[in-house]
């Protein structure tokens, strides 16, 4: 269901109002915070410019195995990010990657783009043209969604979450729909074609929407150390405002599969891998340097911008990913700062398709519903601009392409 809001500035007036009310001292709360989190972007930063890793790597036959330590996994939790090494054989990838290629030359993708609807998602942003394309269904795409590999890793992620809390059962980790989303494709020598850093998965509606508050009660109650990000208590009934390129599905995490071989410096993907800066963000929002009808820049229908003049300590821990190989996959929470670097000086094609983590959950049912018809008709998903351009494209997935599970994942025979 989406969130409507008529008097947006009289919304935010009144729900800053109401929060500061709620938390009298969110002054001194927000200085502890703020401490806290910088102290953790400041290690980050040591740990990277000492040259380790600080996106923590997981190897998908130990997954497999059942042989990822503890250790591994609450960093995991910490960090809000991993890479999965190896979920597809590389020559498998490669080949997928060939037949994007095809896919898109063959049915002229160039020259529809000239004519795409409007995606104004990131309009906010420093940077804000990423070298996406606007195609769900080729066959590698829906191939990969399906694959037994991927899932395992899905289900994995799911995992991390508690998923039965406040009395409820939020969602079936083991159930893994299918959200259909883009491709990545980028030229080496491109510029200014990266994203600068964001959040998604929710803006204004964080701190105005009644279940994105319940999500963050203890940050807004002041008991902020209580609050884990892996909570999912009220998580899947939370309201978004419409807008195309919004997600309306509960992500456990947001991911991509590397095509080709990728590293720093070659337009990949930044984070800030900290779980718990979503804490950050939210209060710095109530401080009193910020507009009572403003929340950092925060837009309807947008990306959640992080900006240096609000949130100066959270970019020394911005990162780039590690060197990923093709068939390496990355996920991300829900609630981490991303980016993508603007420059490509690379020597190849940096490619990727977006394939996320979700569970299966009555919000995630609703979406599949709704994203069924668009499968069949080869039309963009509903969370996208209406570009609609497979609908007359050759060799685009068919129902006939759908295995088992994959059909289970796009709401088929259930």
């Amino acid at each position: 269901m989406a969130l409507n809001i008529d008097d947006l500035p009289g919304a935010i007036r009144q729900a800053k109002k109401a929060l500061r009310a709620g938390l009298p001292n969110y002054r001194e709360v927000f200085a502890e915070v703020e401490k806290a989190i910088g102290d953790e972007a400041k290690r980050i930063a040591a740990q990277r410019d000492a040259g380790e890793s600080v996106i923590p790597e997981i190897r998908f036959a130990d997954i497999v195995e059942g042989r990822v330590s503890a250790d591994a996994i609450a960093l995991v939790r910490s960090r809000g990010a991993c890479v999965i090494r190896q979920v597809f054989p590389r020559e498998q990838v490669r080949d997928w990657d060939e037949e994007i290629a095809r896919y898109v030359e063959r049915n002229h993708l160039d020259k529809r783009l000239e004519s795409r609807a409007e995606d104004k998602y990131f309009g906010q942003l420093a940077s804000s043209k990423p070298q996406i394309y606007g195609v769900y269904w080729s066959k590698p795409q829906v191939l990969a969604r399906q694959s037994a590999s991927l899932t395992r890793a899905r289900v994995f992620l799911n995992k991390l979450w508690r998923n039965e809390s406040e009395g409820h059962v939020h969602f079936d980790p083991e159930r893994v729909p299918a959200y259909a989303d883009r491709l990545r494709r980028r030229p080496p020598g491109s510029a200014s074609l990266g994203l600068s850093a964001h959040c998604d998965g929710g803006s204004v509606e964080r701190w105005i929407e009644s279940n994105f508050r319940k999500v963050y009660r203890h940050v807004f109650s002041g008991n902020w150390r209580a609050y884990d990000a892996f909570d999912a208590a009220f998580r899947p009934d939370v309201e978004e405002i419409a807008s195309p390129a919004v997600c309306s599905m509960f992500r456990t995490f947001q991911g991509w599969t590397a095509l080709t071989p990728q590293g720093p410096g070659d337009g990949t993907l930044q984070l800030v891998p900290i779980a718990n800066a979503m804490v950050y963000i939210l209060l710095r929002a109530l401080q009193d340097d910020v507009a009572d009808d403003d929340l950092c820049g925060a837009m309807p229908g947008r990306a959640l911008s992080i900006k240096p003049e609000f949130h100066a300590p959270l970019f020394e821990a911005l990162s780039s990913i590690p060197k990923m190989e093709a068939g390496d996959t990355v996920f991300w929470h829900s609630d981490v700062i991303h980016a993508v670097e603007d420059e490509h000086k690379g020597a190849g094609y940096s490619n990727v398709m977006y394939i996320a983590s979700a569970p299966a959950c009555a919000k995630n049912d609703a979406y599949l519903a709704r994203q069924l018809p668009s499968f069949m008709k080869g039309e963009s998903p509903p969370d996208f601009p209406a570009d609609h351009f497979e609908v007359d494209f050759t060799g685009r997935a068919t129902l006939d392409d759908l295995t088992p599970l994959g059909r289970a994942q796009l709401g088929l025979d259930v």
